[in-house]
């Protein structure tokens, strides 16, 4: 039986629950930890923010039931019902179907071969295949994991693209999401922070067989989160250089002979046209130089090579010394004016994906033509295919197409077309957003834009938003760039319904920094430069950058407060009450809630953000009673979470009814110490209510949550 009160077990079961704080359980868990924690060692103790303080908390606890035993019975309850990560996944995913035209690898197979089957030391598998841009490594990849998938890997192939937009690169907590997501793990399951991500990733894929391949790296720190000790996951790493900060058997793929050069141009064009083009095909395999992308792109030529008696025809010469980006140039000489056009206008920025809405934007084409124009592109190999009209280009097509622009189009036009497309993400996002959440305050205002959109739902509006998200991100980087810094800032206020209800904070953080720092630079003490702060600040305190969070949203309070905005004031300040509760310091906690509720008292019934203070003063009690109950101040706690409740049950706010029923009920049954059996009375009604407002909610870790705490009113332990 594992022994609770060693201080290996006691980091377990606090890990387990530092990386559940991202749901609303996660969060009700973490707090009653904190009291539990501060009852077993007499002192206010502020909350862990990485393993090593975590660790130093774990020992300090074991100290503490070592001197007093009786303390090991309180933990004893409270890590009977903390959900450990198990292990497994929930879905079994398969990588991206390889090309069919593969040819001659042998070598690198057995080296992949090898590294899998390398007997089990304690090391991470993890092999890095590296070369050229258009050398084939990723083939290599997918190649030799779909052969090995049914014996070698039956829980699953993850393949995760580390590109990001071309020339940028993921980071690896994007990454780590993209993982869990492809295992069946929701979102409301994934630790906020990167260190506690990592660690839950190893602990979920312990005893998996599993393959991940980790394309297009750019650097060792990239990796080494996603990379794990456990004997049955391999890790495929493919890389234009060999990243030497990596613990990895290196690979290198090099450039084809000329006879598998010859074997791929005819899998690829045919035999017929190559037999027909026999004449050209030294020269062509020298232009190619070996590289699997310029034969496959050279294949399309070959329709258009002329009979055989005419011996000094070759095809253009590709004479760049890099063989990609001569295939490259030779590709677009042959595209017509208009494909031309969205070659090189969907260049102008790094755009992570791009779509027939952002090529019409960019060529002045309708998504109908511009569809038609980014097939012809993926036909060429002049794009890469991501999903259904969504593509992606590599960086050395990106760098071709930008130079072609400037240089055909010239600087003034190149200009232009970035202010278009910009002014139509503008005038897509403003709209879409208030769709996606038009009770809130802090979304775009209809006098914002002059155009609408029409969604089915508030979800469709947000689901169009969240596609656009990466290409958002973007669109602020250029208009900050552009000298755009109104558009820097209605962009990023049109980016908190994705914020707010679907995370991808990783994603935002570069657009949220780039907000604050137009802000501050053109729009100093306003609404404007507080909401910039405000958003910033609510993403790094989801994200558990406690200090960051604090020093913005002080500063969104401040700016508030200088342009007359009490509401605004009030959300800030509300913002770093919440702040001071995930960081267990619940003192400060209840005061600064005490200062909302005095801003609140300030707003007259004429006044902006009067219609809403019902509702705000209701969630108000509603944190004042969580504070009052971490305190220990127990009655009182019930008196505010009660009048909270009575208002979110006459207003039909099943949401907040039953977050506000499972405060209630915490305060009897927490699962820090065993009830009593008047608690077990009290607790139980409200846990019933509370099931019955979600019967028809999608909210599994409430349910479960609700469900241990139920369990313990009608099974408590036994005490120690």
């Amino acid at each position: 039986m594992l022994d609770l009160i060693s201080v290996g077990a006691i980091s377990t079961v606090l890990g387990a629950v530092a990386s559940g704080t991202a749901s609303e359980a996660g969060k009700w868990v973490w707090q009653s930890t904190g009291a539990l924690v501060q009852r077993m060692l007499g002192r206010e103790v502020q909350a862990p923010t990485g393993q090593r303080q975590l660790d130093e908390l774990s020992g300090q606890l074991h100290e503490a039931m070592v001197r007093d035993p009786r303390l090991a019975g309180d933990w004893d309850v409270f890590a009977r019902t903390v959900r450990l990560a198990s292990g497994g996944a929930r879905f079994a995913p398969r990588l991206p179907t390889p090309s069919r035209d593969f040819e001659n690898r042998q070598r690198v197979l057995k080296q992949l071969d090898s590294e899998a089957s390398r007997k089990q030391d304690g090391r991470p598998r993890v092999a890095l295949l590296h070369g050229p841009e258009g050398i084939g490594t990723t083939e290599v990849a997918l190649y030799w994991g779909s052969r090995e998938a049914a014996g070698r890997f039956p829980d699953g192939q993850v393949y995760v693209d580390l590109r990001g937009a071309p020339g940028g690169a993921m980071d690896a907590g994007t990454a780590l999401n993209e993982v869990f997501r492809q295992l069946g793990l929701p979102e409301a399951e994934i630790p906020p922070s990167l260190e506690y991500r990592a660690e839950h990733f190893r602990r979920c894929v312990a005893g998996l067989r599993l393959l991940v391949v980790l394309d297009h790296a750019s650097s060792a720190a990239q990796v080494r989160p996603l990379l794990t000790a456990a004997p049955g996951v391999v890790t495929v790493v493919a890389a234009r250089d060999p990243l030497l900060g990596l613990p990895a058997l290196r690979v290198p793929v090099g450039p084809l002979a000329d006879k598998y050069a010859h074997r791929l141009l005819v899998a690829t064009a045919g035999r017929p046209a190559v037999e027909a083009a026999r004449h050209l095909l030294p020269s062509v395999l020298a232009d190619c130089a070996g590289s699997p992308y310029a034969v496959v792109s050279a294949a399309p030529r070959l329709a258009f090579v002329p009979p055989p008696r005419r011996e000094r025809t070759r095809l253009p010469a590709m004479r760049e010394p890099d063989a990609v980006r001569a295939a490259v140039a030779d590709s677009y000489s042959c595209l017509d004016p208009v494909t031309a056009r969205v070659h090189r206008t969907i260049a102008l920025r790094p755009w992570p994906v791009i779509t027939p809405g952002l090529a019409a934007r960019s060529a002045n084409l309708t998504v109908d033509e511009a569809g038609r124009a980014l097939a012809e592109l993926a036909e060429r190999r002049l794009l890469d295919p991501m999903a259904e009209d969504r593509y992606r280009q590599r960086p050395a097509v990106h760098e071709h197409a930008r130079e072609a622009a400037f240089r055909e189009d010239g600087a003034a036009a190149c200009g232009a077309t970035v202010t278009r497309v910009l002014h139509g993400y503008l005038h897509f996002a403003e709209p879409t957003a208030r769709a996606a959440l038009p009770q809130s305050w802090r979304s775009p205002r209809p006098a914002d834009s002059d155009m609408e959109l029409t969604y089915a739902s508030q979800g469709e509006a947000l689901s169009a938003l969240v596609v656009e998200a990466a290409n958002l991100v973007e669109a602020v980087a250029a208009a900050d760039e552009f000298g755009m810094p109104e558009t820097v800032c209605r962009l990023v206020r049109a980016l908190w319904p994705v914020q707010l209800k679907a995370g991808h904070l990783e994603i935002l953080l570069p657009a949220l920094h780039t907000g604050v720092h137009a802000a501050d630079a053109h729009f100093p003490n306003t609404r404007t430069a507080a909401m910039t702060h405000a958003h910033l600040g609510f993403a790094l305190t989801a994200l558990e950058r406690y200090e960051e969070a604090e020093s913005e949203l002080s500063a969104a309070a401040r700016d508030e407060r200088a342009a007359g905005h009490v509401r605004g004031h009030a959300s800030a300040v509300e913002g770093l009450a919440l702040l001071r509760l995930a960081q267990w310091r619940r003192p400060e906690a209840y005061a600064l809630l005490e200062e909302v509720g005095a801003l609140y008292a300030g707003i007259g019934p004429d006044d902006e953000g009067a219609a809403d203070l019902p509702r705000a003063r209701a969630l108000l009690e509603r944190h004042r009673g969580r504070a009052l109950t971490g305190l220990g101040r127990l009655d009182e706690g019930r008196e505010r979470l009660g009048a909270a409740l009575r208002y979110f049950r006459t207003s039909t706010d099943a949401y907040n009814t039953a977050r506000t029923l499972t405060d209630l009920a915490r305060t009897y049954v927490d699962g820090t110490r065993v009830p009593d059996e008047a608690d077990r009375a009290a607790a139980l009604p409200l846990i019933d209510e509370a099931l019955t407002v979600l019967a028809d909610e999608r909210a599994d870790q409430h349910l479960g949550y609700l469900r241990t705490l139920r369990e313990l009113c009608v099974s408590p332990p036994p005490t120690v």
